[in-house]
């Protein structure tokens, strides 16, 4: 399929009264989190996945023979500039209002939160340092264009998103017991366990309240129900991939739905709150929302790919870090279950009582590789990214939207 379409710009309003009846079956639902389209390719009701990722999954035993054409192919210069300007743009729309929202925080949450953005050092003092990438909001603000809506309509809800981001690095820092961000070492190790905890709690509702300030009033209950329920999804996948780590085994099918908690939730919100502040209909919040989803999990596969096959020069990260702590990731699951000799040999590997020496995790990585772990996880990733196409609807201009994706899925770091 084509990647680049030409969209027709359309801005599509709702009234007020139909907020709560949007919002109602969320909040009625038995499920922490209730995606609009995701029913399994069986019949049974998929968490986190859409119908074009199920139908996806139904196949993927089917291994290629070749990297797919859509993710081993260099990105086209305009589209990598395009993205790169948005992701620059949205960093400095959002940064007055996420240094007003920790600005407000007592002490020393509001200095621990501006160190953890790079705005200072442990002292206060104003430092220029690393920051994120304000992907999360990058794709709340080409959601709105898409739909037609302004910067400032959306500006808040992209903070929030952004907060709410930030709220699971600090814990998610903590639980691994990461001791480096961005090159700096991370809040835990200056401030202690608790502290950093707490001021993860403080950005979780923080971002709630950025969200109730700015959201257009017609639509901030659903929005505010939007965002709780991608924090319980987020969560939800975050406990899967921490118990993954105890498990002798972990099945492609609960990888994938962890993904899509874990790391597609947030990116599924980010780009249904764009769509819902610039007054679209249901129809197109909820496409935004899938489009999303199916981004994070195309996000998630590359991120597993990178640190397996990518070059530490370039991702900052020690070589095969996910192999040397036996993480389960996405190759590494597929390679497990692919009933070959090298898979064999991976599962003694990793299941040996014997460190994983920076040899053994080399050699675990070839395992991968001879088992089609490489092949299956750029099938899969391509075939999440051809899902989150297909869920644009046709009448929007989506060219920042689709630049996004492109950007991520051919990432090297």
């Amino acid at each position: 399929m084509s990647f680049f379409r030409a969209w027709l710009p359309s801005r599509h309003r709702v009234a007020a009264a139909t907020v709560s009846e949007r919002a109602g079956p969320i909040m009625r639902a038995s499920k922490p989190i209730r995606f609009t389209v995701g029913q399994h390719a069986e019949g049974k009701r998929r968490w986190g996945l859409s119908r074009p990722a199920a139908a996806a999954l139904a196949d993927r035993d089917e291994t290629c023979a070749r990297a797919p054409e859509s993710l081993s192919l260099p990105l086209d210069v305009d589209t990598e500039r395009r993205a790169r300007r948005r992701l620059s743009e949205a960093r400095v729309a959002i940064d007055p209002v996420l240094r007003s929202a920790v600005g407000a925080l007592a002490e020393p949450l509001d200095v621990m939160a501006g160190y953890h953005f790079g705005w200072c050092d442990p002292e206060g003092q104003t430092v220029t340092g690393a920051q994120g990438k304000a992907l999360r909001p990058a794709l709340t603000f080409a959601a709105a264009a898409a739909c037609g809506g302004a910067v400032a309509e959306s500006v808040h809800a992209a903070a929030a998103v952004e907060l709410l981001h930030n709220f699971s690095l600090v814990h998610d820092d903590v639980m691994d017991t990461d001791p480096f961000r961005h090159g700096r070492p991370t809040v835990w190790r200056i401030w202690g366990e608790t502290n950093a905890t707490l001021l993860g709690d403080a950005l979780q509702a923080v971002a709630l309240g950025v969200l109730c300030d700015g959201a257009p009033e017609t639509v901030t209950a659903e929005a505010v129900i939007r965002l709780a329920n991608a924090t319980v999804t987020l969560c939800r996948g975050q406990y899967a991939d921490c118990t993954f780590e105890t498990r002798p085994a972990v099945s492609v099918d609960e990888y994938l739905a962890m993904a899509a908690g874990k790391t597609g939730a947030l990116l599924g919100c980010a780009c249904a709150l764009g769509a819902l502040c610039a007054g679209a209909d249901h129809r197109v919040v909820s496409a935004m929302h899938t489009f999303g989803t199916e981004i994070g999990l195309v996000f998630q596969l590359v991120d597993d790919f990178i640190d397996i096959w990518g070059d530490p020069e370039i991702t900052g990260k020690p070589a095969h870090s996910d192999l040397i702590h036996r993480k389960q990731s996405f190759p590494v699951v597929c390679a497990l279950e692919s009933d070959t000799a090298a898979g064999r040999e991976l599962a003694r590997l990793y299941h040996a009582r014997h460190p994983m020496t920076a040899a053994r995790a080399a050699r675990a990585a070839d395992l991968i590789e001879q088992a089609g772990g490489r092949q299956r996880t750029l099938h899969r990733a391509a075939a999440a990214l051809d899902a989150a196409f297909a869920a644009l609807p046709g009448d929007l201009a989506s060219d920042d939207l689709t630049a996004l994706a492109q950007l991520m899925a051919r990432r090297d770091h």
